[in-house]
């Protein structure tokens, strides 16, 4: 299915009222059109691939519209508000930086900066004692890339600049982060593809069956690869458009080689930062620590932020004035993000994303036993899933009931961002980090629904 669209005519769909969904106005509603016909006419094409709701307003797991209708969130506005919408602590904090009357200090030095970057090195593996602030996931990807490439040419020579990566993979929209990307459609347009990027199977267990570490040497060897070329490895802690985790022993297996190499193992944590996955950083699941984390989304629940930490052998060979950037630890997005982690510390959301992590996967369990023929897959962990919808008996994916599905589940009040990964067909589960056991049984309930009814729609 060539790039799906929702249906832009208002109809009537059934009354929603449940104590985390409702539904009372014909789907889209009718009052919201002139604003997105106004977003469609000066937005470029693609701006308009989500569920048609005006967000009016959002609180802890619900996001509303100005018309009376509220969605349970199954998207945390893509994997930011670990948090909640609109958490408490990080609106005053916002509000109290903006009444102080600093709201921009480019790389001058300030408090704000000062307390944000502390508090990263204290969260991150000891020695890892650097901070780097940024703006954007793919700012720091790119970042990360050049800090492995100086790295491996100032130890090793200029023949260390090459950086592996997994296929199916995603790391951001700019020309660095698209080329580690893993993701062919989204690669097209590059014309001059840099040769020192390589890229190897992930080992998922579904889309790679062979999880073994030696695929990993075997298809870099293929590709004329050799450990000497090498700068670094950047992988998602979890390969986000499937929530895929890979095995524990796989990375354990890739750390020791990194290291016998002198390469720069790259955890990308953009997504699975701050809890999401049921631990602080997702790469504590494999017993490893990279030499980079590259972290944003969750790291505010709200405002542009991103951050590199390291170490300081890698994150001081640049000199003063030489690795900066314009909106760098923005003073008012610095203490959103210091709310944000001591919200997520004191609330203990990690471990209740670990708990309710257990909640969903058997409820998603049950809805997989109920559509075992075309959910081939669900993968991840804490509050962070991927359903993998496939047609019939095959792995072949199934873009467009996955699309249905969530259209259906946004006619319902649950709300998801479009179909993402293989094959556009992985339905992203990632409420906020502070949903009960209630809310995720009510999200199911109407994700149930949605899935039967999207099969019958199509005749699937």
């Amino acid at each position: 299915m060539a790039n799906p669209s929702f249906n832009m005519k208002p109809r009537q769909v059934p009354r929603v009222e449940t104590p985390y969904r409702r539904i009372v106005t014909a789907i889209p509603v009718p009052e919201s059109l002139p604003i997105l016909e106004q977003l469609r006419r000066y937005e470029p094409l693609a701006m308009t691939g989500q569920p048609p709701v005006i967000w009016h307003r959002a609180e802890g797991c619900q996001v509303f519209d100005p018309y009376g209708n509220m969605w349970l969130d199954f998207s945390s506005g893509v994997l930011v508000t670990n948090a909640g919408h609109g958490a408490p602590e990080v609106r005053e904090a916002i509000i109290a930086q903006a009444n102080a009357g600093l709201l921009h200090n480019y790389c001058f030095p300030s408090e704000q900066r000062a307390l944000l970057t502390k508090m990263l090195a204290e969260l991150a593996p000891p020695g890892m004692d650097k901070v780097f602030l940024l703006t954007t996931g793919s700012e720091a990807i790119e970042n990360a890339i050049k800090l492995a490439r100086t790295y491996g040419l100032r130890r090793h020579g200029r023949h260390k600049i090459g950086i592996v990566s997994f296929e199916r993979a995603f790391h951001g929209r700019t020309l660095g982060a698209q080329q580690a990307g893993g993701i062919p459609a989204l690669k097209e347009w590059i014309v001059n593809f840099d040769p020192a990027f390589y890229q190897v199977p992930f080992p998922d267990g579904y889309r790679t069956e062979d999880t073994s570490f030696d695929l990993f040497l075997k298809k870099l060897a293929e590709q004329g690869a050799t450990p000497e070329m090498i700068a670094g490895v950047l992988t998602e802690s979890f390969q986000g458009g499937g929530a895929d985790f890979a095995p524990p022993e796989y990375m354990q297996a890739l750390r020791r080689w990194c290291t016998e190499h002198d390469i720069l193992l790259i955890c990308d944590e953009v997504q699975a930062g701050f809890g999401r996955s049921g631990r602080l950083w997702a790469f504590e699941h494999y017993g490893i620590v990279p030499d980079i984390i590259v972290c944003g989304k969750g790291i505010s629940s709200s405002l542009p932020l991103a951050a590199v930490i390291s170490r300081a052998e890698i994150m001081d060979m640049y000199p003063p004035g030489s690795m900066t950037s314009t909106h760098t630890g923005n003073p008012v997005c610095c203490m959103a993000a210091v709310a944000s982690i001591r919200r997520i510390i004191s609330l203990n959301l990690v471990q209740n994303a670990a708990e309710r992590g257990q909640t969903l996967f058997r409820l998603l369990g049950a809805l997989q036993h109920e559509h075992q023929d075309v959910i081939g897959a669900i993968h991840g962990k804490g509050l962070v899933a991927g359903i993998q919808v496939v047609r019939a008996g095959t792995k072949e994916p199934d873009a467009e009931l996955a699309f249905k599905v969530v259209e259906k589940a946004y006619e319902k009040g649950l709300l998801f961002f479009a179909p993402v990964g293989y094959g556009s067909a992985t339905i992203k589960v990632a409420p906020p980090l502070v949903i009960t056991d209630d809310m995720l049984e009510d999200g199911l309930m109407a994700l149930r629904e949605a899935f039967a009814e999207a099969r019958a729609e199509l005749g699937r």
